[in-house]
């Protein structure tokens, strides 16, 4: 006896290596003996097409395709779509049932859905026997009427689990977008966005996962979370044509679909419903970030912390716009939902000095509120950016009533205070250096 897991990866490792008709005896046994299973249907069909020839697995990836949308896993039939489109395979009924099924037209769809509950993998099951004689025919025939059968997974379930931004869509624009999606198979290790890039696309993980990180100054990588299916990610880049933040790479295997730039801008009728679904989806991501990373709001419970957002106002603010100007008096505490600002200080006779950069989740305009005088210095949009803003009655009441946010800005002022100085002086010094003296080795 072996357990599931076990025999899922010694399939994989057989496919990876190419012993092609081991690997399709496992998979074989697998799809038997958990026939709900979406993975190994899909590993099946891989596998004959590598064995045989694509068009010998078209009854098997069909047949999954049907299988992955009704029970829970819309983006594996998608991917599947995908790859029956590469055989010349009429994939229309396929859109149109998913369409149907996953678009904010449907009944079905649902932030409480099911799907069909995995196999345990810890199960035992009797392996298949790899010594028996069988030829190759009868090998392909058997897994094919195998990975083709259905009627054994039982009872789909009535409601379905909503998708990221796509179940926002109509059904004619979620088809649509259905159209223009590119699907990507990859191997561990492979790299889907690199920090810094330009930004022309987003993707959703059909199936696998993909690790999300930052590289900082030294090169060392910081882990900032794993992705796995239905997660949908690379967003905020297509939005603002701005850098990658991030760099994503695939952990094991992931099956990934991307929608372009391009590819949505194919969808002219249909472009105003995805960018409004589209700005809906990023600020809910960007809001739920916010509160759950932010020091402003670790004092609070998630009730307290959603009820404290509403009495934000939210504000879009261009490249180059000044926010808050050095001496103005303080009007509120601002939040960088997306975005950067650059801080900078007046200095006589000479150039503005950039005393700091803020990125998403940062915050000022609390220094004025705190000391009851004018802002210290400007904030101004280093590019484009969504800005939360909260009204200094209210910023009040906050800290009078709560000593641990009083006790966060009472910190957060004094350091950026002391940060000012320090550069302010460095910059003195730096201008009343000799000529000889400013040469740096």
């Amino acid at each position: 006896m072996i357990s599931i897991g076990e025999l899922q990866r010694l399939g994989n490792e057989a496919l990876f290596t190419g012993q092609l008709e081991a690997a399709l005896k496992i998979f074989w046994r697998l799809v038997d003996v958990a026939p709900a299973e979406v993975g190994p249907r899909l590993k099946l069909a891989d596998t004959l097409a590598r064995l045989a020839a694509p068009e010998a697995a078209a009854p098997i990836y069909g047949a999954t395709a049907t299988h992955a949308m009704r029970a829970g896993h819309p983006l594996v039939a998608v991917l599947i779509g995908k790859i029956l489109e590469t055989m010349g395979a009429e994939v229309a009924p396929l859109y149109d049932e998913l369409s149907r099924l996953y678009s904010a037209d449907s009944d079905r769809i649902s932030r409480y859905g099911e799907r069909l509950a995995p196999a345990d993998p810890a199960s035992r099951v009797k392996p298949p026997d790899m010594e028996a004689e069988i030829s190759t025919d009868a090998l392909v025939a058997g897994a094919t009427r195998a990975g083709a059968d259905l009627s054994k997974v039982g009872e789909y379930p009535r409601m379905l689990h909503r998708l990221p931004l796509l179940s926002d869509l109509s059904g004619s624009t979620f088809r649509g977008v259905l159209d223009s999606m590119v699907a990507h198979r990859l191997p561990d290790g492979a790299m889907v966005i690199r920090e810094g890039e330009i930004g022309s696309s987003f993707f959703l993980v059909a199936s696998g996962a993909v690790q999300v990180y930052r590289t900082e100054i030294r090169g060392r990588e910081t882990p900032l979370a794993s992705l796995h299916s239905g997660a949908l990610f690379g967003e905020m880049a297509l939005i603002q044509s701005s850098p990658r933040t991030a760099s994503v790479r695939v952990q094991g295997e992931a099956d990934l679909l991307e929608v372009t730039r391009e590819g949505l801008s194919s969808l002219a009728a249909e472009m105003n419903a995805v960018a409004v679904a589209l700005d809906r989806f990023t600020r809910e991501r960007l809001l739920n970030n916010l509160l759950a990373t932010a020091p402003l709001f670790k004092a609070f419970s998630r009730k307290q912390r959603l009820d404290l957002i509403k009495r934000f106002t939210g504000h879009e603010v261009a490249p180059g716009t000044a926010i808050l100007r050095e001496g103005d008096p303080g009007r509120g505490l601002y939040v960088v939902l997306s975005g950067e600002v650059d801080v900078t200080k007046a200095q006589a006779g000479d150039e503005d000095v950039l005393l700091a950069t803020l990125k998403a989740g940062e915050v000022f305009g609390e220094i004025a509120l705190l000391k009851g005088g004018p802002a210290t210095a400007t904030v101004t949009a280093a590019r484009q950016c969504t800005i939360l803003f909260l009204d200094k009655v209210y910023f009040q009441r906050l800290v009078s009533a709560i000593p641990q946010i009083k006790h966060y800005f009472d910190n957060l002022s004094a350091e950026r205070l002391a940060d000012t100085r320090l550069v302010m002086d460095d910059e003195l010094l730096i201008e009343d250096a000799d000529e000889d003296e400013r040469v740096l080795i």
